[in-house]
């Protein structure tokens, strides 16, 4: 049997507010997909979203300790301008995964969709944390999931509308 894969592509930037509303509703979500017999998840390393979404799934691992954490990531000097407390959870992220690979031994421009291609291709569902906006890997990403015929599941929206609720408009 063919195993099921996700990927996940989102917004380096992420409210305060809204990272709350995320960190109670993204582990229902890939449960759910456990639960469908999802197996694989692969973050491409970035800031964010990226980052965010792997937490989950190592913090799952405890709970359903046949899925795997596999990281696609662009160049190892992908964290060249981080700040060194996010280059220590980089860190810490790559050590629990259970594999990562690169695009590129040295960035190059477009690496960053060779990275982002990278996540998609195989994948059989993809896990968006997507404002909408026309422009930026995250957009790039969901097309070429809709290319790929990759269904997207958007966290961003139902957050969206439960921030507005709960915070106001300034909370997303």
């Amino acid at each position: 049997m063919k195993e099921k894969v996700c990927c996940f592509t989102g917004h380096r930037r992420v409210s305060p507010k809204m990272l709350e509303e995320l960190n109670e509703y993204l582990p229902s979500v890939l449960r759910e997909l456990i639960e469908d017999g999802y197996t694989v998840f692969r973050a491409g390393g970035a800031l964010g979203f990226d980052t965010y979404a792997a937490i989950h799934v190592l913090k799952l691992k405890k709970e359903y300790p046949n899925i795997r954490l596999e990281l696609c990531l662009p160049c190892p000097d992908q964290t060249k301008k981080w700040s060194r407390q996010d280059v220590e959870l980089y860190h810490r992220i790559l050590e629990a995964a259970d594999s990562y690979s690169y695009i590129s031994d040295n960035y190059f421009v477009g690496c960053m969709q060779a990275r982002n291609r990278c996540l998609v291709d195989g994948a059989s569902h993809c896990v968006a944390y997507y404002d909408g906006s026309g422009k930026g890997g995250t957009a790039y990403t969901v097309r070429y999931s809709d290319q790929k015929n990759v269904p997207v599941t958007n966290v961003y929206l139902p957050l969206s509308r439960k921030c507005i609720e709960l915070y106001g408009a300034d909370s997303i």
